[in-house]
């Protein structure tokens, strides 16, 4: 079976409490060509290589690297690169680029990023995370903290409504997936944020689209092989 590498596509916000057939988001193949890495503002990206397709880097990083992989693309950039596992400590894998660019990840859900400028120091995501998992509509909060130049961190706390919406089967990685739809709408300090998740009965992500910072925007994180 050839492999569908899909993105979360949003057309619109939805209300906090509903999510309609207009923010429903879609399986489609990633168009983006790829880059030697995912570069934030700041900082000189490395020449780019040969454009690939999206089936084609993740077919390429299947054959060569055992690790769990992830496709990620990030919206800001347009870049699109593979990132391996390189470690995994108290339910958080760290993915990392071969330059060291890295997102962490807690059960599909983005936790922090290193060494693409404007990162993302860490997230608190445990109250939403305990809804999108379970699939349940609902209230919740996180707070997502930033170190800036001075080294003082800065939390953001964010209020929250999850909503559900339609179901979605697919493969990618040869793995075929049953999953829902589930929306994280979070304002808070002027900020608002839409995360869009695809969410197995067991309560995996393997598809999601999750805001880092003000200035990196959103990222599209695609499971390669889980």
């Amino acid at each position: 079976m050839a492999l569908a590498v899909g993105a979360v596509a949003l057309t619109g916000c939805g209300s906090p409490d509903m999510v309609d057939d207009s923010v429903m988001g879609q399986i489609a193949e990633l168009t983006a060509p790829a880059v030697a890495g995912i570069t934030g503002r700041g900082q000189a990206a490395e020449p780019a290589r040969p454009a690939l397709s999206a089936e084609e880097m993740a077919a390429r990083a299947l054959a060569a690297n055992p690790a769990p992989l992830i496709l990620v693309n990030l919206e800001s950039t347009g870049a699109t690169q593979v990132m391996a596992m390189t470690g995994e400590n108290g339910g958080m894998r760290t993915y990392m680029t071969p330059n060291e660019q890295a997102l962490i990840m807690r059960g599909g859900m983005l936790v922090g990023t290193k060494g693409l400028g404007n990162d993302l120091s860490v997230a608190e995501v445990q109250n939403s995370a305990s809804l999108i998992r379970a699939r349940r509509s609902g209230q919740a909060t996180r707070t997502n903290r930033y170190v800036g130049g001075d080294s003082v961190e800065r939390p953001l706390p964010m209020t929250c409504s999850i909503a559900t919406g339609q179901g979605q089967s697919f493969a990618l990685g040869g793995t075929s997936w049953n999953a829902t739809q589930v929306v994280e709408n979070c304002q808070g300090a002027g900020v608002e944020v839409q995360n869009t998740y695809l969410v197995t009965p067991s309560g995996q992500i393997p598809v999601s689209r999750q805001w880092v910072s003000p200035v990196l925007g959103y990222v599209t994180i695609q499971t390669i092989r889980p």
